[in-house]
């Protein structure tokens, strides 16, 4: 995880101390949780598309370092990784839900 995503996550998390004091209403949860979702998978794109522009560049034989290469690549991979399991363990947790009796 990179320092912004971190930084976004510490803001959620003290926007939702302060909202328990104002209880939040359910849409403004909603769209809060949809603004970090949104800007957290634009990151992961975005870390994709830098790893293939530096991987595209060491391909043509550009003046590129490729340990910066490596780095870069590795970030998206473990942003995707990251992502990824964020989103088995939402589904996991939907199914759990939906397995619950009322």
């Amino acid at each position: 995880m990179e320092v912004n995503q971190i930084q976004q996550l510490n803001s959620i998390m003290s926007t939702a101390k302060k909202n328990n004091v104002n209880q939040a209403t359910p849409a403004e949860a909603q769209q809060s949780f949809k603004t970090w979702l949104n800007n957290a998978i634009s990151e992961v794109n975005e870390g994709q598309n830098n790893s293939a522009i530096m991987t595209e560049k060491v391909a043509r034989g550009e003046n590129v370092d490729l340990h910066d290469v490596m780095i870069t690549a590795e970030k998206a991979s473990v942003m995707l990784q990251t992502t990824t399991e964020v989103r088995n363990k939402a589904i996991e947790a939907y199914q759990e839900i939906m397995r619950m009796q009322v």
